[in-house]
């Protein structure tokens, strides 16, 4: 058995408009929304009673989804949105965009914050690699 592709990320949200708009406002398109319910749903979570709106976002070039599903039944534990990043579970989602000066500030007008220093990747990469393969620290 080897795994084809990764089909897609799932997070749950408490709003489920304000997500889509923050990820479309990020580069993703909705690729399409739906209410969901019912025995089928309840054997695939895992729990009964489900009743869910989700939308599926997609990767301008067609390789990353990302499912939103807002839970309306049954009721959850309310998550801590003040998580330090050493807590389990979906911390962050990477995206190469080509501005993100306007990546940043388009996704403030949604309710985005910068947590911590925005870095850029790569070069980050580049160095830790070059660090590992002369052995340097």
């Amino acid at each position: 058995m080897t795994i084809q592709r990764m089909d897609h990320v799932g997070i749950v949200v408490d709003d489920l408009a304000a997500a889509m708009a923050f990820f479309v406002e990020l580069g993703l398109e909705l690729q399409g929304e739906t209410p969901a319910e019912g025995e089928w749903v309840d054997r695939i979570v895992g729990l009964e009673g489900i009743r869910v709106d989700t939308a599926m976002m997609e990767t301008p070039d067609g390789n990353g989804r990302l499912e939103l599903v807002k839970f309306h039944a049954p009721a959850g534990p309310d998550g801590d949105r003040d998580a330090p990043a050493n807590t389990p579970g979906i911390r962050h989602l990477a995206f190469a965009v080509d501005d993100i000066d306007a990546a940043i500030a388009g996704l403030r007008a949604h309710g985005g914050e910068l947590v911590g220093e925005v870095e850029s990747y790569k070069t980050s990469i580049d160095s830790a690699t070059s660090a590992a393969r002369t052995g340097s620290s």
